[in-house]
């Protein structure tokens, strides 16, 4: 990404939207949505799902927020300031999904509206603890997916989704058609979790037909924490700016195969994905 998509001085940049879970930790959620929205140049916005009780080590423990609180958060800034794309993360119970969904509908956002909405179905940790309730497994595949103009799933959460197992790369093609099968117009399986692998491809597919490859290095760092997050925020970014969606994605590759590079130890566990590679050194 180059920094000339970094808006000048008192003019107004283009805008993101992310509906997720905030990160008392700072490294995943909301916290490294809005980092990354600033590092790839637009505006970032917030409707807070839920409130995590977490640090390096793991969550233990989250509080939703109402769902007519979601709602009305998203409804707020999209009708006052507007948005270019919207994102959504931990949305942690059906209830939130169903009131997420139906206000997307109102202000023309998804898959088949003006506005982009691109999918990170979260539904663990990296640490494995559970994010969302058992009984909104179902509402993500029914009412959320089939307005999603990108859905991103790691391995986990497309065997969560879908009953596919990926355990290697001829499997993908698989696992990408099954989630397409559940109505989203793109879906792109992040592969960082196929260690058997010695690089890292990811596998964008549209429901069109279309298959793109998408090959990265595979660093050699366990401080990954928000790396799910940051690529959907990426390509989120990509698209408020007027990118086509393959566009976009390549955009996000290459944004987080950088922060990746650059992750940080942090705590006593893992540490996250960094946005300082975009920070130029300013003098104060």
């Amino acid at each position: 990404m180059s920094p000339r998509s970094t808006p000048g001085p008192g003019v107004t940049p283009r805008t993101a939207l992310t509906i997720a879970g905030s990160d008392s930790g700072g490294g995943a959620g909301v916290q490294a949505d809005l980092k990354t929205f600033l590092a790839c140049g637009v505006h970032g916005m917030s409707a807070i799902t839920a409130v995590t009780v977490q640090n390096s080590l793991g969550v233990s423990g989250f509080h939703e927020i109402p769902a007519e609180t979601v709602r009305d958060q998203v409804r707020v800034v999209t009708t006052d300031i507007g948005a270019n794309a919207v994102k959504t993360g931990m949305l942690a119970s059906a209830g939130i999904i169903e009131a997420v969904a139906g206000t997307c509908d109102e202000l023309g956002i998804g898959r088949a509206a003006e506005i982009p909405l691109v999918v990170d179905p979260v539904a663990a940790s990296m640490h494995g603890d559970s994010l969302l309730a058992d009984s909104a497994l179902g509402a993500v595949r029914e009412v959320l997916l089939p307005r999603a103009t990108l859905t991103t799933p790691n391995l986990d959460e497309v065997r969560l989704l879908t009953g596919v197992e990926v355990t290697r790369r001829a499997d993908l093609r698989k696992a990408a058609e099954a989630v397409l099968a559940l109505g989203p117009r793109w879906v792109l399986i992040k592969a960082g979790h196929l260690a058997a692998d010695s690089d890292c491809v990811d596998l964008l597919v549209g429901a069109g037909g279309e298959v793109i490859e998408l090959p990265g290095p595979r660093h050699p760092t366990e401080h990954t924490h928000g790396g799910g997050d940051t690529l959907a925020a990426a390509v989120t970014a990509a698209l408020a700016q007027g990118r086509d969606l393959v566009d976009a994605v390549r955009v996000g590759k290459r944004y987080i195969m950088r922060a990746v590079a650059a992750a940080y130890p942090l705590g006593g566990g893992v540490g996250p994905v960094s946005a300082f590679w975009r920070v130029s050194d300013v003098p104060w």
